[in-house]
């Protein structure tokens, strides 16, 4: 049976979000794509039928107009939360710099950026927060 999730404050999205990032790196280990895990990070979401969005184009607005560049995020849990996916070999402050930024132009509180080229899972989490 699934499990419905509605109006879950960010610190619970994060919770069920890293629960599953920690099962599919388990299934997987390290060194794929980073597609593959987006995609099964989408799947385990859609099975507990918790809202998302993959790689949703985000518009940027300079001075009250739109630009014709956009940014695209990997996931976004709830349009709560969102999830940027690496697989790489070490995280640089750059990759932190991007979310928040992205956190800024979406007026979201929450990300995680979660790189899955670890032996361990919980040494890929980074929390990233604006404004929570």
């Amino acid at each position: 049976m699934r499990e419905t999730f509605f109006l879950m404050s960010e610190n619970e999205i994060s919770n069920v979000v890293i629960g599953i990032c920690i099962k599919v790196h388990k299934t997987f280990g390290p060194g794929l794509l980073e597609s593959v895990y987006e995609e099964a990070i989408c799947q385990e979401l859609l099975y507990r039928n918790i809202p998302f969005t993959r790689q949703q184009e985000i518009k940027i607005d300079y001075g009250g107009v739109h630009l014709e560049k956009w940014f695209r995020s990997d996931i976004i849990v709830e349009n709560k939360v969102i999830l940027e996916i690496k697989s790489i070999e070490t995280i640089i402050p750059l990759h932190s710099k991007i979310l928040l930024t992205y956190l800024k132009l979406t007026n979201l509180k929450l990300g995680l950026l979660i790189n899955f080229n670890v032996n361990l899972l919980k040494e890929g989490i980074f929390r990233l927060v604006n404004n929570l």
